[in-house]
């Protein structure tokens, strides 16, 4: 067996099952077919392996399930794959060759369902690696921090259950002027080039990775300045996404044989969770609706969906993702964020506040600078709200960073006739490459913030009530 040629990507994880991204590659139209086996930490005898036939359609990459693990408990495991000289073998023949499985060896570790467990995540969003025309310039520095979170992993005191990526893992419209990828072939090698850098592979492979896309997944501020020539670019972008981003993710069921049903997704976002912390991953880029009639960031369906898990979840913490800000405003260039959004926005607020739903706190990157802001009432002292923003992984040096001065921050929120929400930085806002540790506690959230080289940049304490 061969070692992958993307990945292996660990996916979506629970307290009994794991999903494993694998790509493999094309053999003069000979079939071919990738695996997985896993065997608990410390153990010697491997599991059943799972195999599935990949397909041209599928870029040669599929996600496999490895089901009836116990909760909370350390895995090892394997993935390859093989084109074998017999034209007729099947997943049920391949699994009985004396294969050779790549040495290579990979981790996980299934979710608990224990409560009040402290468990710690990563957030990052903006990763440039710029690929253009099929040709990488500088691989090393796009995957510099990538090596820096491997490190910071290996010596938590708290294992890291969960990488969240929020957006802008890769940028289809990289130096779009000069030569802009919009066939699929570009944006499928895009990918494979960008996740098969070796630091990201190496935390993708051992760490559960959950993604959401942004909009240089399609195109610089999509869908505002999105023309009819447009289209076919975004079908592309986004039957890309759906291979290399959302396939391991919870948005597919899975059919009875553990792959992931491709006809099964319903929409993008989605939810996991983690002991009595539970995250809800939005979609604000495919779903928007920019006419002035119906102008929202989520659609209706959506909005509902959010709705509902904030007023019927019993998590102890309720992480809402959304790939551009929540919170505070930029001065400049807002509208594509919830600034231009107030009304669904404040449906939200309103909807957290006389329901008195605590320890709510929105996690999002996109603006190229890293804070932590509070929200509160003037009226209602029981209101309160955070927020985590962490971006850049990565910058170009054709892209400004964020600073204090690039946020509204001298006037509420919004003003209602019940009170004003009003706002408040609760870290200085950084400028410089770095990405967010989250450690939640019993008591509190501590947000770590790092440098692509690891040193710490600064340490924020949010309670929780």
């Amino acid at each position: 067996m061969l070692k992958p040629t993307v990945g292996p990507i660990t996916g979506h994880t629970t307290t009994n099952d794991v999903r494993i991204f694998i790509r493999g590659d094309n053999q003069d139209h000979k079939r071919v077919f990738a695996g997985v086996r896993c065997r608990k930490a410390g153990i010697e005898k491997w599991s059943n392996s799972q195999f599935m036939l990949l397909q041209p359609q599928h870029d040669m990459s599929g996600v496999l399930t490895l089901s009836d693990l116990e909760p909370d408990c350390e895995y090892e495991y394997q993935a390859g794959w093989l084109s074998p000289m017999n034209p007729v073998h099947t997943v049920d023949t391949v699994v009985e060759l004396p294969l050779q499985w790549p040495k290579a060896m990979y981790r996980f570790r299934t979710r608990t369902g224990a409560p009040a467990q402290p468990r710690a995540f990563i957030v990052g969003s903006c990763r440039y690696l710029r690929v253009t025309a099929g040709i990488p310039s500088l691989p090393l520095l796009g995957d510099r921090i990538f090596a820096t979170i491997n490190r910071v992993s290996d010596d938590a005191s708290v294992s890291i259950s969960a990488m969240v990526m929020t957006g802008d893992q890769i940028y289809v419209d990289d130096l779009n002027v000069i030569a802009p990828d919009r066939e699929y072939k570009d944006i499928l090698k895009k990918y494979r080039i960008a996740f098969s850098q070796p630091s990201i592979q190496q935390l993708m492979s051992n760490t559960s990775t959950y993604m959401i896309l942004d909009d240089h997944e399609i195109e610089d501020n999509w869908p505002a300045k999105a023309a009819k020539s447009d289209d076919a670019l975004y079908r592309n972008a986004l039957d890309a996404y759906n291979l290399y981003q959302a396939s391991h993710s919870p948005v597919y069921s899975l059919t009875a044989n553990g792959l992931v049903d491709r006809q099964s997704r319903l929409h993008y976002w989605y939810q996991f969770s983690d002991s009595d912390i539970e995250w809800f991953v939005t979609d604000s880029r495919t779903r928007r609706n920019l006419s002035a009639e119906d102008r929202c960031i989520l659609d209706q369906e959506q909005e509902q969906a959010l709705l509902d898990w904030l007023v019927n979840s019993t998590a102890r913490v309720k992480f809402v993702v959304t790939s551009v800000m929540f919170y505070p405003d930029r001065k400049l260039h807002g509208d594509d964020a919830w600034k231009a959004f107030p009304e669904q926005r404040l449906r939200l607020l309103e909807t957290i506040r006389t329901r008195r739903i605590k320890n709510v706190v929105f996690i999002s990157g996109d603006v190229h600078g890293s804070l932590t802001a509070r929200l509160s009432h003037s009226e209602d002292p029981d209101f309160e709200v955070h927020t985590i923003v962490s971006s850049p992984l990565c910058n170009s040096k054709l892209l400004p960073y964020a600073k204090a001065s690039t946020f509204i921050l001298d006037q509420p929120l919004v003003r209602t006739a019940a009170g004003d929400y009003r706002h408040e930085l609760t870290s200085a806002v950084i400028s410089q490459d770095n990405f967010a540790h989250l450690v939640v506690e019993a008591d509190q959230v501590r947000v770590n913030y790092h440098d692509r080289d690891g040193k710490p940049l600064q340490s924020i304490t949010i309670p929780l009530r």
